[in-house]
């Protein structure tokens, strides 16, 4: 909300990002690889749209040499990471693959900006602008299937009054989540002008994951793609906020969750994870939270890493997509008529049985069958998961120290879309950055059960 005179309604002069330079950044070395094949796990995610990523810093030092060390720590990641510095192209039959070489090694587009009436604290602070924190992202609304006339890595880097804003955007067919740290982390020690190396090379042969080629036809522009984006079809606007759990209320919750057993548990569950245990809580509150009929069906979504579950498995260094999301659903009434222990363990049991048996028969129905995605798939009253606590997001140090603040940008948020990440203060804490409709969030906001285990930390 602006006032007349052009200042928010809490006070502050609504500051602007400017533009000063656009460049792309090349690898250092060519690559020794002149494509690479998309394999079934990534192409499912052509027509999502590319993952953003900002990372808040304070940071001393000329803007132009703290760029300068970012950028050639950026054309040193690429060299080992050379899938962002390509392009998408379709073969002859249709095929997707990422082209490395000739007019297809484009490198990542970086855009340098300044903002420097805006300290970083302010970013950080509950009621830091929706509109300021989107522009420090590059490629809002951007799909991942333009990655056929664009690059696929875009990074960001604005200049603030005491720091400096990294904000990223990944090309989601090329990579997912555990791919997109491992990316940052080797970025950030390559930048540290001490290390000519990364520590964990990426494994980039997709074949491991998968050899089948699987033709796909794809819309012939973003536009002409059905469902393009919620928030566009949506009349009921959305919210994003992200919680923060403390250590203690994290264990309050998982203690809680393993303390009240299932009536018939089989003899070898495991107790509950942290994961498990703090998803049923978010779930059933936001169910509680949207007011559905009791028998309405709620669907929970986790986005499981099939590294691990793959045979033989695949180590975390894979390059590239290697997840499947994994459905589990309850009426409503059902849902909230028990404790928490019943969501959990409805979680965990959907997580364990998916297998590779299982991995492998979503793969097979895929290929003889694909199709593009919607987030409408995982239906109206869904709560889905992405990112991991896991992750270790505060530990991607350029030489400035940790970050103040992770966040997610717009894109692929819809109502329902819960990104995890954790707690800047380390332990157990973990941040739960949820978007819902409007007056859901609202109501989860003023929700007794939900409210007093969590702060508030920064709203978007």
């Amino acid at each position: 909300m602006v006032a007349g005179n052009g200042t928010p309604a809490n006070g502050k002069v609504e500051a602007t990002v400017k533009v000063t330079n656009k460049a792309n950044v090349l690898p250092a070395k060519s690559p020794t690889m002149p494509s690479c094949p998309l394999a079934t796990f990534d192409i499912p995610y052509i027509t999502f749209y590319y993952n953003q990523k900002l990372l808040l810093y304070k940071a001393e030092g000329e803007f132009g040499e703290l760029v300068g060390k970012l950028k050639d720590g950026l054309a040193a990641a690429l060299e080992c990471f050379y899938p962002l510095a390509g392009r998408l192209k379709q073969d002859e039959e249709g095929v997707l693959m990422v082209e490395c070489e000739g007019e297809g090694l484009v490198g990542a587009e970086v855009i340098e900006a300044v903002a420097e009436g805006v300290a970083v604290a302010e970013l950080v602070e509950a009621d830091s602008s929706e509109k300021l924190l989107q522009e420090l992202v590059p490629y809002t609304g951007v799909m991942n299937l333009e990655g056929l006339h664009r690059p696929l890595l875009a990074v960001q880097l604005t200049k603030l009054k005491d720091g400096i804003a990294i904000g990223c955007a990944f090309n989601h067919a090329i990579l997912d989540g555990q791919s997109t740290w491992h990316f940052m982390s080797s970025w950030a020690e390559l930048s540290h002008g001490g290390s000519s190396a990364v520590s964990v090379l990426p494994l980039h042969d997709r074949l491991l994951a998968r050899s089948t080629r699987v033709p796909v036809t794809l819309p012939s522009s973003p536009s002409a793609h059905e469902k393009l984006d919620p928030n566009r079809s949506n009349d009921r606007p959305l919210v994003a906020r992200l919680f923060s759990f403390p250590s203690s209320l994290v264990d309050q919750i998982k203690n809680s969750t393993n303390s009240s057993p299932s009536p018939d548990p089989p003899a070898s569950s495991p107790p509950f994870s942290t994961f498990q245990s703090l998803s049923a809580h978010v779930w059933r509150a936001v169910s509680r939270a949207r007011g559905l009929p009791p028998d309405a069906l709620t669907v929970f979504a986790v986005f499981a890493d099939c590294r691990p579950r793959v045979a033989p498995p695949l180590p975390p260094s894979y390059f590239g997509n290697l997840i499947q999301a994994v459905f589990t659903g309850v009426p409503s009434a059902l849902l909230l008529a028990h404790p928490n222990h019943f969501a959990a363990s409805l979680l965990q049991s959907a997580i364990q049985a998916h297998d590779a048996a299982a991995i492998t028969k979503r793969l097979e129905e895929y290929e003889a069958n694909p199709k593009m995605f919607y987030y409408s798939d995982a239906g109206v009253n869904c709560v889905a998961v992405g990112s991991s606590p896991r992750f270790k997001v505060y530990d991607v140090d350029f030489g400035f120290g940790k970050p103040e603040r992770v966040r997610s940008g717009r894109n692929n948020k819809f109502d329902g879309m819960v990104y995890l990440y954790p707690g800047r203060d380390g332990g157990r804490s973990i941040d739960v950055e949820l978007t819902l409709e409007k007056e859901a969030m609202e109501r989860l906001e003023k929700d007794e059960e939900f409210m007093p285990t969590v702060v508030d930390a920064a709203a978007a």
